[in-house]
């Protein structure tokens, strides 16, 4: 490809390190499309990737209006990175209602480019703005691109024989190779992506193309745009990488513990935002074996679920906390059967509908203690997009060996956002052994347990010999019958829970980031690991007496976490809800842990967890000033 330099010699080249870059725009002008296209250009050249879209609620918005903006964030980076950025260094606003919602997060002397072809009064009007922001001084603190990016996508495509609208739908394109050219991205990937994608109308994928091209040209070629920007690759760990979704790497861990188990795997859900992806992804993989149900409601999801768990099938039901809710009793039912199903819930904003498209940890008391009577389960909780995969793979891993249901605990900052993720040996994974009891000489005993894991045998239903009960009401310890004695009540209901508990041999001890004691441990769980870890790293540069620990097993904990937590003077929880963890650690460990927390439909900035953790140094600082007074 022709260098800048040679291109045109009168613009510069400037190298940077990393870029945060937002798309935004209506709901039908393909920003997610463009943010993807962006980010797998940007894995091809080696750059460290994490990415947060950003989805309208409404389904059907009205055009231009301020809640059917839509936005893809990516920070793409020459180094390791853990977040999509705090604020972006690029936004590109493709009408009024885009600007409107996003520049408050944009920091001043960004880039910022504009359709100004969008900012005509009908769509000022509806992005409730009383003058054009093109001309008075809102934009002073910007530096302002103003581009007739409609009209420049228009001229470009004059010679395609398809409709002005059609037309215009291509102008993300052309915004794509604007910033292909001031970030030096090649145009091939994108190119032999649109040929794939709309391989079925040859002037569409004619028109995307050419749109493509024209937007890269016009920056290499207008006055307007002056400097051109270079990432160098990172430091990537060496191995095959590709990048991944949240939701498309649970879908990949269920299959390869599918696999791994030579059990087949059952999936049935009702769709529901955002855990759908996982469904659409499984439905593709029929050549593993793997079964998909969407059924007609929550309910029937799981019970089918459950019928499937019962037949000797992986056991899968995918949802959000609205669906949990409904799955309640039927999961109850799971637990005092004790069969190995695995609920997935891509946690949202709530209650009720809540925030659907939106980012929230609400559910963590709903999945501990959202059943009725004592019923406790597993709960497991990826921290990165590409940790979804090992916590799904670790979720069946637990189901099957301890006989129990398991939650997995995603939320929709994980399942929509993406990473680079090294594609792991298939070879090294270690196998999932699935016992399934055959007829001996002796009478076949539904609870008789394993000494070491509590788990009751797994029998095939139609097995001869084994024929036995499952049901609701409560089980008789060791034959399974049904009993109302009060003693046997107590014992199986201790039994249960000293079953999750057993869980701890299988569980990993914590590692903590820093020092192994100190003045504030930050704890965190999900989707707030990479903004606690980026706030404690650079506190711990300036020296600060800060550490902390990330939880992906939430019940049982892992068994150091006691001794970690009486380590330090003081304990921060993050977490997006009104302070859910940090709830069961007070009440367990009996520790005044201070709670920072945000409930905003956003993930967490760098900035704030650096801000909450100083103010608590702070405050610790002033109390051990005045001890050494005394």
């Amino acid at each position: 490809m022709t260098t800048h330099s040679e291109a045109n010699p009168q613009k510069k080249t400037e190298e940077l390190e990393s870029v945060v870059i937002r798309f935004a725009g209506d709901s039908g002008d393909g920003m997610q499309l463009t943010g993807g296209q962006f980010t797998n250009t940007s894995a091809v050249l080696g750059n460290d990737i994490s990415t947060l879209p950003d989805f309208p609620a409404e389904i059907r918005a009205p055009a231009g209006s301020l809640p059917g903006v839509s936005a893809f964030q990516l920070n793409f980076s020459s180094s390791e990175i853990r977040t999509p950025g705090d604020q972006p260094d690029v936004l590109i606003a493709m009408n009024p209602a885009a600007l409107k919602t996003n520049i408050k997060d944009v920091h001043h002397g960004a880039i910022v480019i504009i359709n100004e072809d969008a900012f005509i009064p009908r769509n000022l009007e509806r992005a409730n703005y009383e003058s054009n922001p093109l001309e008075d001084d809102t934009l002073k603190n910007y530096r302002v691109y103003r581009i007739p990016i409609s009209t420049l996508n228009q001229n470009a495509l004059v010679d395609i024989d398809i409709s002005g609208k059609a037309k215009d739908r291509c102008k993300n394109f052309f915004a794509l190779g604007m910033m292909y050219w001031m970030y030096e991205r090649p145009l091939d990937v994108t190119i032999e992506w649109i040929k794939k994608k709309f391989a079925k109308n040859e002037l569409v994928v004619e028109a995307n193309i050419k749109a493509l091209k024209a937007g890269f040209h016009y920056a290499e070629t207008a006055e307007v745009i002056s400097t051109h920007y270079k990432i160098q690759p990172a430091q990537l760990k060496p191995g095959k990488y590709r990048n991944i979704m949240g939701n498309e790497a649970t879908a990949l861990g269920l299959v390869t513990a599918s696999t791994l188990a030579k059990t087949p795997l059952v999936y049935a859900s009702y769709p529901i935002t955002p855990a759908s992806d996982i469904l659409h992804e499984l439905s593709k993989r029929k050549n593993f074996g793997v079964k998909t149900l969407q059924c007609e409601d929550e309910i029937a999801a799981i019970g089918a679920a459950i019928g499937a768990a019962f037949g000797g099938s992986i056991g899968l039901t995918g949802t959000s906390g609205p669906g949990l809710a409904l799955k309640s009793e039927a999961l109850n039912l799971a637990i005092i059967v004790e069969l190995p199903l695995i609920v997935l819930n891509i946690q949202r904003g709530g209650p009720s509908t809540g925030l659907p498209t939106k980012t929230e940890q609400s559910d963590l008391l709903q999945a501990m203690f959202g059943r009725n009577g004592d019923s406790p389960l597993a709960i497991l909780a990826p921290c990165t997009p590409g940790d979804c995969f090992h916590m799904a793979l670790e979720a069946v891993k637990i189901a099957v060996k301890y006989m129990t249901p398991v939650i997995f605990l995603s939320d929709g900052y994980l399942a929509n956002g993406s990473e680079p993720w090294m594609i792991p040996d298939y070879q090294s994974l270690d196998p999932i052994e699935v016992k399934h009891p055959q007829l001996t000489s002796e009478k076949f005993l539904p609870y008789l347990r394993n000494e070491s894991t509590l788990a009751r045998p797994w029998a095939i239903p139609g097995t001869p010999g084994l024929e036995h009960r499952i049901g609701g009401l409560e089980k008789e310890d060791v034959t399974g019958n049904v009993s109302y004695d009060p003693q046997n009540h107590e014992k199986m209901t201790h039994l249960r829970a000293a079953k999750i508990q057993a869980i701890t041999q299988d569980i990993p001890d914590l590692e903590v980031l820093g020092k192994p004691e100190g003045d504030v441990l930050v704890v965190g769980w999900g989707s707030t690991y990479g903004a606690i870890y980026s706030a404690v790293e650079k506190l711990q540069k300036q020296g600060a007496s800060v550490s902390s620990i990330h939880l992906r097993y939430l019940n049982p904990f892992p068994k150091n976490l006691e001794s970690i937590l009486g380590s330090f003077r003081r304990v921060l929880v993050p977490e997006m809800n009104m302070g859910q963890l940090a709830m069961i650690l007070r009440a367990k460990y009996l520790i005044d842990c201070q709670t920072l927390n945000k409930v905003q439909g956003q993930p967490f900035k760098i900035s704030e967890i650096t801000a909450g953790i100083e103010k608590l140094l702070s405050s610790t600082h002033e109390v051990k000033n005045v001890a050494r007074s005394r």
